[in-house]
């Protein structure tokens, strides 16, 4: 089984930055890679970014295309989302998830979600 935490949210200001961290334990080499997703009050939830597992290969949202970098360290078992140049849009409940799909941009395509971390940038 595996299990993911979710970390380094908070609040940030406009423009600002913040990286998030998502530890993973188990079996996560039975999966072909990392997503990270979001969620805001009374949306869906909403895909941002996937890491194939060797971390070769990338997959952006277009709405965080050029702001936001999903990276993995795979000794230390963690994937990053580096997001820099926040807007209050941004605000939202950030989640991981292991996919069986390469690359994939459906939630459905994920499992094993992490609980989530807050992420609010005031304007």
């Amino acid at each position: 089984q595996v299990r993911l935490v979710e970390s380094g949210g908070g609040l940030v200001q406009a423009g600002g930055s913040l990286r998030l961290s998502c530890a993973a334990s188990g079996r996560i080499f039975s999966f072909s890679g990392t997503g990270w997703f979001r969620q805001a009050p009374g949306k869906e939830r909403e895909f941002l970014a996937a890491i194939t597992l060797s971390g070769g290969s990338t997959n952006y949202a277009d709405s965080v295309k050029g702001r936001f970098t999903i990276s993995r360290d795979n000794a230390k078992n963690t994937v990053y989302l580096q997001m820099d140049s926040l807007k209050p849009d941004d605000t939202a409940v950030y989640y991981c998830a292991v996919c069986s799909r390469l690359l994939g941009t459906q939630a459905h395509q994920y499992s094993n979600w992490g609980q989530g971390t807050q992420v609010t940038v005031s304007s």
